[in-house]
């Protein structure tokens, strides 16, 4: 039998609430640091003297682009790194760290093709999302740069969930917190001082991105990790690679629909609205992702006491992380929700000057984000089937929400009634709240077949 180390003992024995504090924390503050790479892009670009706003409706037209990148990052990460928990918790090691192996493998090998794939793409994909003459430019530059970080992007994100997954939290954090300084410090620098405007602040993310990415690996190659990384685990083993695609399609999906549900809504603000319209969304996008780092943050980081647990067959203490994970996720959004309508001028203002886009944005923030009180049922509930290896319900309602549900809408009701422009708004709290209703549903009905042993054996 394989002696336990000290953070896997933690994971079956510590008091809950501390545990889950100490391991969320951290990758709370992870995924809100991680969010400053392109919030604080957005930011320094929106006040540009000179065209501030334009450019940022050019960055938000990359986002389809960056989403994808992250989405291959996701189906490594969060589909291999809660099968490597779940094979510490059965003390299987040399399991663990083939899957860690076949996941560089994979990573390796998205990063080639992507970037091949989107340099030829790139300029009509730019005009299908929504680019206009007086916008491209601006989109073309910073995706350009950008790509060339394709590998550095993937390995910083698609490896650090390895680090947490071992309840190493704090070093998952810091290899977070490395990368989005350097970001911070770099961008005015390559922005104002440098004069290089919109590519300043794209070079600023591909070299921060890589110094994440090489703590990272670092970290895993070294003794300090549970899981190491050995070149002999690289060899592809295809039982592996269908284990993490299998759980990881889900993230992937919910992901990469991201990018389709950006192309959607920005190509339907520019036939309804225009320019100052897509500008908008690149705003709410950015006001979206706060909660969504707070809440799958704190997911994140308890997702490996869940996982851990489950393999271990600790079924009380899996329903007692769970009950609490939910409560913490949906008490976020209600929060978040109340804030966004009371405070709407607030966030707009920390991304343009433009008075247009700011009235704009107080109007339709509200609105775009009233669904976010409920989202947190969704967050919870869909973690914790990652994290009990459940791929296929995972999958289900990672369509539901995005490809069954937003783009038909997205499309539709700006058909309706005379809607126009607020029809393609409205899709995104209308999708929200029946997604997290469902979910929430299933889950209740569930969860109790999942935690038996039988169900354990098939994982």
């Amino acid at each position: 039998m394989e002696h336990q180390s000290r953070s896997q003992q933690a994971l079956a024995e510590a008091p809950l609430w501390p545990l889950m504090l100490k391991l969320a924390m951290p990758a709370v503050i992870a995924q809100l640091v991680n969010l400053l790479y392109n919030i604080v892009d957005r930011v320094y670009i929106g006040h540009m003297a000179e065209n501030g706003d334009l450019a940022l409706t050019g960055l938000g037209l990359t986002f389809p682009v960056l989403l994808s990148i992250s989405a291959f990052s996701a189906l490594v990460g969060s589909g291999g790194s809660p099968i490597a928990a779940i094979f510490l918790g059965k003390k299987d090691k040399a399991s663990a760290q083939r899957i860690l192996g076949n996941g560089v493998f994979l990573l390796l090998v998205f990063s080639a093709f992507l970037t091949v794939l989107f340099f030829a793409v790139k300029e009509p994909l730019l005009y299908l999302v929504g680019a206009s003459e007086k916008t491209f430019a601006f989109a073309d530059q910073y995706l350009s740069i950008y790509l060339l970080g394709t590998p550095f992007v993937l390995l910083s994100l698609g490896l650090n969930p390895y680090i947490s997954c071992q309840g190493k939290s704090k070093v998952a954090m810091c290899s977070v917190l490395i990368g989005a300084l350097c970001n911070i410090i770099l961008d005015p620098i390559f922005i104002f001082a440098l004069e290089l405007g919109i590519r300043g602040a794209a070079l600023a993310t591909v070299v921060s991105q890589g110094i994440s990415a090489l703590w990272v690996v670092g970290f895993l190659i070294s003794a300090r990790s549970d899981l190491r990384l050995r070149p002999r685990d690289l060899r592809p083993r295809w039982d592996m690679i269908r284990r993490i695609a299998a759980l990881g399609i889900s993230p992937f999906i919910m992901q990469i629909t991201e990018s389709a549900i950006s192309l959607v809504l920005n190509n339907g603000l520019q036939t309804y609205g225009g320019d100052l319209y897509v500008g908008s969304m690149t705003i709410l996008n950015s006001v979206m992702q706060i909660i969504f780092a707070l809440n799958n943050g704190f997911a994140g980081g308890v997702q490996s006491i869940i996982s851990f647990n489950y393999g271990a067959r600790n079924f009380e203490r899996v329903k007692q992380t769970f009950r609490k994970l939910i409560g913490v996720t949906f008490t976020m959004g209600a929060v978040f929700t109340a804030l966004v309508t009371l405070f709407p001028g607030f966030f707009a203002g920390l991304f343009t000057d433009n008075a247009q886009l700011i009235a704009l944005t107080e109007k339709v923030l509200p609105v775009f984000c009233f669904g976010m009180f409920v989202f947190g049922i969704q967050t919870g509930c869909q973690n914790t089937f990652i994290g009990l290896g459940q791929a296929k319900i995972s999958l289900c309602f990672a369509l539901l929400r995005k490809v069954v549900l937003l783009i038909p809408l997205a499309l539709i009701l700006p058909r309706v009634g005379g809607l126009g422009v607020w029809g393609v708004y409205l899709s995104e709290p209308i999708a929200d709240v029946l997604s997290a209703t469902s979910i929430g549903i299933t889950f209740l009905f569930s969860y109790k077949k999942i935690l038996s042993e039988e169900a354990v054996q098939r994982v």
